[in-house]
């Protein structure tokens, strides 16, 4: 027997075999730990992406003015309840996690901001190979922290909140803000530059979205699917016009004419036509039913601290005016003080909706201050080569074309400033 055992001891048959079934259950571990591994940060990351998603999804309804909710019923969660109704909607793990929603957060740098919404998502699940072991699925967590965070500051502002482009600049037309660009557009072309236009503008930010284009000066930033930029100014009231007068002629060869304005408003209630050369006090002026035009290229408009604001005191809105510029040259400053402070031009938010405003001044004009025209379509155009100190263009449209040249750069203590955006950012 003991014979025997020494035989077998020493025989070298199978070997491999007896190696291979000894290391049979290490491979079937490594292989069951590794599928286990894979499994586990896939189920981590859609958890994760779902957290995430859920806290920018609460931010957004904050940001809009509606509640974040709960998250205690997310199957039946519907679009009134955004977090728990984005899970819903975006998790891609096959069973519901349980959730926990906080805004703001109890807890962290964020804890004071009102905008801060937190979403903590867990969910069990069992591993194939290492349930078989454990006497309990392991649990996954995934956090995430979203706020509104600044997005930068903006010169040129679309109000524009269909799906149509709000920002286009075309032809040769050269643009250097100095500060960037935003529409509200939800077209996938809110915001575009083609020709052979150059445009210099960063950030430039729309509701929708931003194709790429080699218009776009070097290091632009483009931000699209961003938050609707507000109005800037849809809280300044409208001068109800009263003594109204006839605005005076002025004819080319005409001496320099100056208009004064001693009471600090003065209404007009037909046509400003300028062909000459017309200096103006500063001041508020209403053109009542009327328009501000200036189309013969000799001609000259000056005024510092001036606010130009177009309205009507009928109920007919088609004849609220508009200013109509298209030669000469324009020498305008907003005042730096008071209701109509860093507005040069008003044109009343009831005007027919994409009325046309077209601004073309010689190369020799200067202008410092806000053009706001909330309903009209807003077009620098020609050769408008300006001179131009903290300008702003709030507009429904706005357009940059023909071989126009604005350079935009703000003198510290204007009256006009350039307007902060935000954004909808993960913060942790």
């Amino acid at each position: 027997m003991i014979s025997s055992l020494k035989r077998l001891w020493r025989d070298r048959r199978g070997n491999s075999l007896a190696i291979a079934g000894a290391a049979l259950p290490l491979i079937l571990g490594s292989a069951g730990l590794a599928s286990d591994t894979i499994q586990w940060t896939l189920w981590k990351r859609q958890l994760q992406r779902t957290a995430d998603s859920a806290a920018m999804a609460g931010v957004y309804a904050k940001a809009s003015g509606h509640a974040v909710g709960t998250c205690t019923d997310i199957s039946g969660a519907e679009y009134f309840n955004p977090v728990a109704y984005d899970i819903k909607k975006n998790s891609k793990l096959k069973m519901t996690p349980a959730c926990t929603v906080t805004n703001p957060p109890s807890s962290g740098t964020y804890a004071s901001d009102a905008n801060a919404v937190r979403v903590a998502l867990n969910v069990s699940r069992k591993l194939s190979f290492s349930g078989l072991f454990l006497s309990s699925a392991p649990v996954i967590r995934a956090t995430a922290l979203a706020t509104v965070v600044p997005s930068g500051t903006y010169c040129v502002v679309s109000l524009e909140d269909q799906a149509v482009t709000g920002i286009n600049a075309t032809g040769s037309t050269d643009v250097d803000l100095g500060c960037g660009m935003i529409t509200n557009s939800t077209s996938m072309t809110a915001a575009v530059a083609t020709g052979s236009s150059e445009v210099t503008a960063s950030p430039i930010a729309a509701v929708g979205g931003i194709p790429a284009s080699s218009h776009w000066g070097t290091g632009t930033v483009l931000q699209p699917f961003t938050l609707a930029q507000e109005d800037p100014f849809k809280d300044v009231p409208m001068p109800t016009p009263s003594s109204c007068t006839n605005a005076p002629n002025n004819q080319p060869n005409d001496p320099p004419l100056t208009i004064t304005n001693p009471t600090g408003t003065k209404c007009f209630k037909s046509t400003l036509d300028i062909k000459g050369t017309v200096t103006m006090d500063p001041g508020v002026y209403i053109f009542d039913g009327a328009d501000l035009s200036m189309n013969n290229t000799g001609a000259k408009l000056t005024c510092m601290g001036c606010t130009f604001v177009f309205t009507t005191s009928t109920s007919d809105m088609n004849k609220i005016g508009k200013p109509d510029i298209n030669g000469g040259e324009i020498d305008l400053k907003a005042p730096d003080t008071g209701t109509y402070k860093g507005l040069i031009f008003y044109q009343d938010r009831r005007a027919v909706a994409n009325n046309s405003v077209k601004i073309n001044g010689n190369n020799n004009s200067y202008l410092e201050g806000a053009f706001y025209f909330p309903r009209a379509e807003l077009t620098f155009q020609g050769t408008a080569g300006m001179d131009s100190k903290c300008l702003q263009l709030v507009s429904k449209r706005v357009v940059f074309t023909g071989n126009s040249a604005i350079t935009n750069k703000c003198p510290s203590g204007s009256g006009s400033s350039s307007f902060a955006g935000k954004r909808i950012r993960l913060v942790e």
